[in-house]
């Protein structure tokens, strides 16, 4: 079986869990949204059936998937100390716009109303 990172490193499957974060959708809604054969669509969501990614449901003639959280969930927590280094320029980023919403605007120089 292939590793959690391995799954979602195929940009192919990162779009079907993408879609899938917004709602649950069958097979031929897949392959419209992202213009893939439904041949494709039907291997990359075979991949991410197996490793517990998504989880499909019949519905009338169709089956319908939807995302599973908990992969997603170990994902995060491995990238928990790393977060630091990023942590800290979302925060300043932040605080800078924030001092930009408190500042009063001025006119551009050179322009005349």
């Amino acid at each position: 079986m292939e590793s959690t990172f391995a799954i979602i490193a195929e940009p192919n499957r990162r779009s079907i869990l993408s879609l899938l974060a917004a709602s649950e959708c069958s097979v031929g809604e897949l392959e419209t949204q992202l213009r893939m054969p439904q041949s494709s669509v039907s291997k990359h969501l075979r991949v991410l059936r197996e490793a517990g990614f998504v989880e499909a449901r019949v519905e009338a003639q169709r089956r319908v998937y939807r995302l599973r959280p908990e992969p997603l969930m170990e994902v995060d927590e491995w990238l928990t100390p790393f977060r630091r280094f990023w942590t800290a320029h979302v925060d300043a980023l932040e605080r800078h716009l924030d001092r930009m919403d408190k500042t009063p605007e001025t006119p551009t120089k050179g322009k005349k109303r």
